[in-house]
C-alpha cells in the first residue's frame, strides 16, 4: 500500500521509480525527494476513450500524474480521508471524491442506469452525482474524501444494506444497487425530503458512508 495515514485529514504516499500515481490537482501539501507533478490530460489508464467518457459524463475531475522517488503528503479542503485497498475488484466512486490513487488501477466510467435501470438514473439525480460514476479496478490503494469521517459497512449475501443516498461515498465488490422509496416514519421526523429515498446495496462487498449529508 503506498499510503500511510498521518491523521484523518492527511495521508503520505510513497512514490517509487518506474511507478506512478494520480492525484487531484491542488491535493499536494508537501513532498520529499525527487518527485515530479504533471497535468494528466488522458484520464488515467483509460486513455483517450476514458477521457472522452469522463467528459461526456461530466466526470472530468482534473488529475495530476505523480512520478519520481520520494514521499508526498496529500490533503484537500480539510476533508476527512479514507484509504481503500482493492484486491482485484472494482471501486465505484465519484470523481470529485478522489484524492489520490495507484497508477496501476484501471480507470473507467459507468452509466448509473446500468445498475437499477431507470431507478439508477433517478439515484444520480437525487444524490446530485449525475448519471455516471467513476470506476477503479485492479490491485492497489485509493484515498477518497468525505465529510465528517467514513464508516465501512460490509455487504453480505442475503443481507442488503440501506443507506441515505446523500451519505453514500463509494462501494466495491460484487454489489448491486437500486434506489427505493422509504415513505413512512421518516416524513414525520422531518429530516428532509432526500430521505424519502434509500439506496439499497446487495451482494458481496462493502459500502463506505460519510457521517454527514453534506456534498463536497
Amino acid at each position: 500500500m503506498p499510503f500511510r495515514e498521518i491523521n484523518d485529514k492527511l495521508v503520505e504516499a510513497t512514490v517509487l521509480p518506474g511507478q506512478r500515481m494520480f492525484s487531484q490537482r491542488g491535493a499536494m501539501v508537501a513532498y520529499r525527494g525527487d518527485v515530479g507533478f504533471t497535468p494528466n490530460i488522458q484520464g488515467g489508464q483509460g486513455g483517450v476513450m476514458s477521457m472522452i467518457g469522463r467528459r461526456v459524463a461530466n466526470e472530468a475531475a482534473p488529475l495530476m500524474t505523480v512520478e519520481g522517488n520520494g514521499t508526498v503528503l496529500f490533503g484537500h479542503g480539510g476533508h476527512h480521508i479514507q484509504v481503500i485497498t482493492l484486491e482485484g475488484d472494482t471501486l465505484y466512486v465519484e470523481a470529485d471524491r478522489l484524492l489520490a490513487f495507484d497508477g496501476s488501477l484501471e480507470q473507467g466510467t459507468m452509466f448509473m442506469g446500468s445498475q437499477g435501470g431507470v431507478m439508477g438514473m433517478v439515484r444520480g439525480q437525487v444524490t446530485g452525482q449525475g448519471l455516471f460514476t467513476t470506476t477503479l479496478r485492479g490491485h492497489g490503494a485509493v484515498a477518497v474524501m468525505a465529510h465528517g469521517g467514513v464508516v465501512e459497512l460490509p455487504i453480505t449475501p442475503g443481507r442488503a444494506v440501506h443507506v441515505d443516498p446523500q451519505a453514500y461515498v463509494a462501494h466495491h465488490g460484487d454489489v448491486r444497487n437500486k434506489l427505493s422509496t422509504a415513505l413512512g416514519w421518516r416524513e414525520m421526523v422531518g429530516r428532509g425530503s432526500g430521505e424519502a429515498f434509500q439506496l439499497e446495496l446487495s451482494g458481496s462487498g462493502a459500502v463506505f458512508v460519510q457521517a454527514s449529508e453534506e456534498k463536497l
